[in-house]
């Protein structure tokens, strides 16, 4: 239930559509409900806007398979990360209305349509680098946002950066995922005017210490403007970028490349 829903429902029982009893039925599961081996949090929706995900690493396909049941009763696009195609399988076979993003390791239940806004860039280094990107950018799209993908383009051949800095100056918010030793992240900072979310990955030789180097060469980055997330955590880059990007959207100035074109466009908004 969102806050549409709870809306929609108030203005029911003051109509006299809905008895009290059976307001009460779909009220008293907020704002968890408790499956013994996991709290749904189904009060999320209307607090964050956006629907509990669901990690699957860890869990067996039985506490998943009961967790899309619950949520799938009440909401749209559930996202289920680190899911693998076994996971999928398990989740088909209790809610058919799914689909299944190999590379991303995302599975979507009840997928619907939703208005894609603003501009997110995601950004990779490496081919080896793209499941994560995949995370970032399935996970930014399920969420509303229009995501440009730049893919290959690490620092081992600038030139192939440079050749898409049109596409990175219109964007919002830039994801940029990297392993090795994590140098694009710094790079793309230095080149855009907005906020750049870096993600490590724990793609790399024995040195890189599973996406460690990277994550401290991100870390220790010093170009303005770079944050950064857990190794490999391309869920919370996607999702951090669609905060920030709606954010843009509100604002009304997305897609201006410099703060100074953006201080001449609120004077030409005032005049």
């Amino acid at each position: 239930m969102d806050s549409s829903d709870l809306k929609a429902l108030l203005k029911s029982v003051k109509s006299g559509q809905i008895d009290l009893d059976t307001a009460y039925h779909r009220l008293k599961k907020l704002p968890f409900e408790d499956l013994g081996y996991a709290r749904v949090d189904t009060h999320r929706c209307m607090r964050n806007g956006v629907p509990e995900v669901i990690y699957c690493e860890g869990k067996t396909i039985q506490q998943i398979q009961g967790i899309v049941k619950n949520m799938s009763q009440t909401h749209f696009n559930i996202l289920a990360t680190r899911a693998s195609r076994e996971v999928y399988d398990g989740i088909r076979d209790v809610f058919v209305d799914c689909e299944y993003h190999e590379v991303a390791r995302i599975v979507v239940t009840r997928p619907r349509p939703v208005e894609k806004v603003g501009n997110v860039a995601v950004v990779c280094a490496g081919t080896s680098d793209i499941p994560v990107a995949e995370e970032a950018a399935i996970t930014a799209e399920v969420l509303g946002n229009q995501v440009n993908r730049l893919y290959d383009v690490g620092v081992a051949g600038i030139h192939r950066l440079l050749a898409v800095c049109d596409d990175l100056f219109r964007a919002n918010v830039a994801v940029v995922v990297a392993g090795m030793e994590g140098a694009l992240a710094s790079v793309v900072g230095g080149l855009v005017s907005c906020p750049v979310i870096a993600v490590p990955t724990s793609v790399g030789y024995g040195a890189s210490f599973g996406g460690i180097a990277a994550l401290l060469t991100m870390l220790n980055s010093c170009a303005s403007g770079v944050s950064v997330v857990n190794i490999d955590n391309g869920f919370g880059a996607g999702y951090q970028s669609s905060l920030i990007n709606k954010i843009a959207v509100k604002g009304g100035v997305e897609g201006l490349s410099s703060d100074c074109e953006k201080s001449e466009h609120r004077i030409k908004v005032a005049k």
